[in-house]
């Protein structure tokens, strides 16, 4: 299927109908009973819509409804059912179509499944078109997050691609009758050894409509010979991104379509009391929305939609009394009981904002009693999911399109946008624009959670661990266990409760988790009296923690470090998710102002093997910058419910001038398969800003963020 018409399909405003294109429902081919499935080569209903051409469809089974094109379980029990869903399709004019239910916020992992079936296809990267996100058309997943597009779906593609390959040089040796250990597929061609017969995949697949299912048994190409997987690939569609070509959801347009805006409460646990709607309601072309507590204009324009949701005069009943000033009592009342002959410390991790260059927005139209939404979001089936229970419809009457989307950082789970826009959209009778403004970002979206982090340790005369305890509360527990050798350790997350929306954030709780191991790290090494980086190594026997820990010591010359002014070095390290990170700083303490400056970081990270070394980079250092601004400024500001700072004039993020040189080192394992890489490298660079800065004035900090007003001394 050519681009303008993926295009076409995915602008159109209904869903497909049976007079279009099949039942989404017949097209997922799904399967409640019976054990089995024989393939019905002559169904022709998504040669139909996809032309003809070689078909590939994977078999599920219903244990791995993630990333197999299972549903996922449903609300009151039942098994997940298995589905045959198509995955890749080679048109007659040599072009692939691949469909995968994961979604594009910035991290270029349209790049790296292309790669994968490039790789594996043996077909041109410019070939090949994905089709991501879409909720008609790609195969179900839960969701892109948890670094697992890499480790997960591009295996998936990968055997996908290779099951085509085979099948196209299967059609020559059919079609030249000689034996196919003669033909090699290569550049999007078959070719014949010892011989000028060659065809390209559109020749080999002319007038034929060929479907096959696959399963986990393809043979996939070893990563130290891959051809196209480990190559820095520049960017699918940049140019679109680069010149302001591409649309987000908040460029698209329908035909007649409206603009809303939603009546928001002055703080959290507000209760409408009154709404006077009358004003509202009398302006032109305006349509006011009242339902229980949520009230929403439509207009023909944003600025009209804007007038008239000021003139509605609402009286609300505030209930809460949070505040920052309580919050880590709130999160862990008391204090931690002392144990003799251990080093303790309690550790503080405050609520942060996503801040995504995106804001949330969502375009909604009605065609009958079916629904089409477009929005960024990181789960678009469950986005899918949440409209279906909010209008109490099927979930086959609802597709969300997710436009390749400015960043989510695990903030964009929530499908609350697009029911809005949908809520509007039903009312008005028309398509409606919901774009959320930066304030409403702030206030409204969930939080990076709060933290409170207790550690207690022990280390004897040789300097070698042997104590280590280990609670956090509320933050969570995703790299909570340490990958040093410590016999013994106890490391428990414990739920508490919470003032503020909370929900996942880039590396959820693996920021906070290694904040405080690594700074307990360097305390525990001043106390012996050991040099920091040779300490953990002599506690460390994970081999691949180690040897990030030298490659990025190495590339920093850490050995060569000279403390002089107010300049001081740190060290971190880590892993989660099968990735481990390594960091190496040079800071700036101001001895008059205590302003902290970071100069130089240095990483060094291992992902197993290396899918494209540029994007990798990018990606390291864009989580590094991020990851300054968690440590050294960023934090949610809230008072009797109310946000305090919900504009980017008020909540600091890093800015040119807080970028420092950055460095980076791949440690490329290509005996090893690649996991992902988009939450890892966040995690270490807080503990070595800290440690660097008690490196610098000798002060040891315990607070997220570390010096949003400077370091005071004394």
């Amino acid at each position: 299927m050519k681009t303008a018409e993926i295009d076409k399909l995915q602008s159109n405003s209904a869903l497909p109908n049976e007079q279009q294109t099949p039942d989404l429902e017949a097209e997922r081919y799904e399967l409640h009973a019976a054990p089995t499935y024989r393939f019905d080569p002559t169904r022709r209903d998504l040669f139909r819509l996809l032309g003809a051409g070689i078909l590939i469809f994977a078999l599920s089974g219903g244990s791995d409804a993630q990333e197999s094109g299972g549903r996922q379980r449903r609300q009151g029990g039942g098994a997940v059912p298995q589905t045959i869903d198509a995955w890749l399709h080679i048109a007659e004019n040599g072009s692939v179509t691949v469909f995968t239910g994961k979604v594009e916020v910035g991290q270029n992992s349209r790049t790296a499944l292309t790669q994968a079936v490039a790789e594996e296809l043996r077909a041109p990267v410019a070939s090949i078109t994905l089709v991501m996100g879409d909720t008609a058309l790609t195969p179900y997943d839960m969701g892109t997050f948890g670094s697992q597009t890499t480790p997960r779906m591009a295996p998936i593609l990968r055997r996908v691609g290779s099951a085509a390959r085979e099948q196209l040089v299967d059609l020559a040796a059919k079609l030249w009758q000689v034996d196919r250990a003669l033909l090699t597929a290569s550049n999007g061609m078959v070719k014949q050894a010892n011989s000028q017969k060659s065809a390209g995949y559109g020749e080999l697949v002319k007038g034929q409509s060929l479907a096959q299912a696959i399963g986990n048994e393809a043979v996939l190409t070893p990563a130290a010979d891959w051809k196209v997987a480990g190559t820095s690939v520049p960017k699918v569609d940049g140019r679109a991104f680069v010149t302001g070509a591409h649309r987000y959801s908040s460029d698209i347009r329908r035909e007649g379509m409206l603009f809303g805006k939603i009546l928001r409460a002055p703080a959290i646990d507000a209760t409408l009391a009154s709404a006077d709607t009358a004003v509202a309601a009398a302006l032109t072309g305006v349509t006011v929305v009242m339902d229980k507590g949520f009230v929403g204009v439509t207009a023909p324009t944003q600025q009209e939609a804007e007038r008239a949701l000021s003139a509605i005069k609402a009286e609300w009943s505030v209930h809460s009394t949070a505040s920052d000033k309580e919050l880590f009592e709130t999160l862990r009342p008391g204090k931690s009981a002392a144990v003799p002959g251990r080093l303790q410390a309690t550790y503080t991790v405050a609520y942060i904002a996503h801040a995504p260059l995106e804001p949330r927005a969502a375009v909604a139209e009605w065609n009958g009693d079916k629904l089409t939404v477009w929005t960024g979001t990181q789960r678009p089936f469950g986005v899918r999911q949440e409209l279906a229970a909010a209008f109490q419809i099927p979930e086959t009457q609802v597709r969300v399109i997710m436009p390749d989307t400015g960043s989510g950082y695990g903030g964009k789970h929530t499908g609350e946008t697009a029911v809005e826009a949908a809520r509007l959209a039903k009312a008005a009778g028309k398509p409606v624009k919901l774009i959320w403004t930066r304030e409403e970002e702030f206030s409204w979206a969930y939080f990076r959670p709060a933290g409170v982090i207790d550690v207690s340790a022990a280390v004897n005369d040789d300097g070698i661990i042997t104590a280590w305890e280990m609670d956090n509360y509320n933050s969570g527990g995703s790299a909570i266990n340490s990958l040093y050798n410590i016999p013994g350790q106890r490391c428990e997350f414990h739920q508490t409760k919470y003032p503020l929306r909370q929900g996942s954030y880039r590396g959820l709780a693996g920021t906070a988790n290694h904040f405080a191991r690594e700074s307990h790290m360097d305390d525990l090494a001043r106390n012996c009296k050991m040099e920091p980086l040779a300490f953990r190594l002599k506690n460390c026997r994970d081999e691949r923690l180690a040897d990030v820990l030298r490659a990025a010591a190495h590339t920093f010359g850490w050995e060569r470090r000279v403390r002089k002014g107010g300049n001081g070095f740190g060290i971190a390290g880590g892993g989660e998710k099968g990735g481990y990170v390594a960091n190496c700083v040079e800071v700036n303490v101001d001895p008059a102002s205590g302003a902290v400056k970071v100069l130089r970081a240095v990483a060094a990270f291992d992902c197993g093997a290396v899918v494209n070394p540029t994007h990798l980079q990018n990606q390291i250092e864009g989580a590094m910058v991020m990851g300054i601004g968690g440590a050294l400024f960023e934090a949610v500001k809230f008072d009797a419910g109310k946000l305090q700072n919900p504009h980017f004039a008020t909540y600091r993020v890093p800015r040119f001038e807080d970028a420092p040189r950055i460095e980076v080192t791949l440690v490329n394992r290509k005996d090893l398969p690649s996991a992902g890489a988009g939450e890892t490298p966040i995690m270490a660079i807080t503990p070595a800003i800290r440690n660097a800065i008690l490196d610098a004035a000798g002060i040891p900090l315990y607070s997220m963020p570390l010096a949003p007003n400077g370091v005071k001394r004394g």
